[in-house]
């Protein structure tokens, strides 16, 4: 890899990444994973949530590809989608009406001033009501994929939650083996949720997770607590808006609730999508 290599830096409501146009393709696909893991280091280089390349697609505006932190490659990110289209819309690269390439799928997002409103793949493995125990105590755990797996835990008070000790025991637990999952706890005072997330590949709270939104919206929305569009409010204070549309919710089976993916959809997260700054970056911050 040649340096100085030119990056932008954007959040999406605290979510924050570093994002580079590599549709030269000068960052190989081999490299991307330690490039990832060394230049998201806080304090020892530039630091971020995770890494965006823009490439080019042959059958979407765009593609990209997206590491976690830790260099692990993810499916999907709400935070980081919003993101990229921005980018993508202002440097040019795609219109204002768009689909890009993910892991995950093929995603539309709309630009709606400096929010990015887009449109996620059909939320599939939904399965309510399961139980986890913490500390010597039963949780009840849901968990579904919203372009990566999420498990949702309902709380009276988000404040009190361990979210680093608790969110880590349910993503390495035997439930969601061998990928483990992003944990979401979700307490619901009046007219809006309010949800901090534990992400795999961060491995720790983040200070906002898109798909995790979408993800406890669902949820919530499947046990009648909310109905669509929910306002999700985010450890950095800001709020994403989730829209979807809910059938019929199905018929218990084994002792657990299990619904077809197809029972929910139109499914799209709407929110901010910030540019912080540029720079370049250089060997000695790898």
């Amino acid at each position: 890899m040649k340096t100085p290599i030119s990056f932008t830096k954007m959040s999406g409501t605290g979510n924050d990444f570093i994002i580079i146009d590599n549709r030269d393709l000068k960052i190989e696909k081999s490299g991307m994973a330690e490039l990832a893991a060394r230049i998201c280091r806080r304090r020892f280089s530039v630091g971020a949530d995770g890494l965006i390349l823009i490439e080019n697609s042959e059958r979407a505006d765009f593609r990209w590809q997206f590491y976690n932190g830790d260099g692990s490659e993810a499916e999907m990110c709400g935070n980081g989608a919003r993101c990229a289209a921005r980018y993508a819309h202002a440097r040019g690269i795609a219109p204002a009406n768009m689909h890009f390439e993910t892991i995950a799928g093929l995603i539309e997002a709309q630009m709606v001033g400096s929010k990015v409103k887009i449109r996620l793949t059909p939320p599939t493995d939904i399965r309510l009501s399961r139980s986890v125990e913490i500390g010597g105590s039963a949780k009840e755990v849901h968990s579904i994929n919203t372009g990566v797996p999420h498990a949702v835990h309902f709380v009276d008070n988000n404040g009190d939650v361990p979210v680093q000790e608790w969110g880590k025991h349910i993503r390495y637990h035997k439930l969601f083996e061998p990928a483990g999952t992003n944990v979401n706890f979700v307490q619901m005072p009046e007219n809006e949720l309010y949800v901090r997330t534990y992400e795999r590949g961060v491995e720790d709270e983040t200070m906002a997770c898109g798909t995790g939104a979408v993800a406890s919206a669902i949820i919530a929305a499947l046990h009648g607590h909310v109905t669509s569009p929910v306002k999700v409010r985010t450890s950095g204070g800001d709020v994403l808006t989730i829209h979807f549309s809910l059938v019929d919710l199905g018929e218990p089976a084994a002792g657990e609730r299990v619904l077809h993916e197809q029972r929910i959809a139109d499914v799209y997260l709407e929110g901010p999508a910030s540019f912080i700054y540029e720079g370049q970056l250089y060997g000695e911050a790898l």
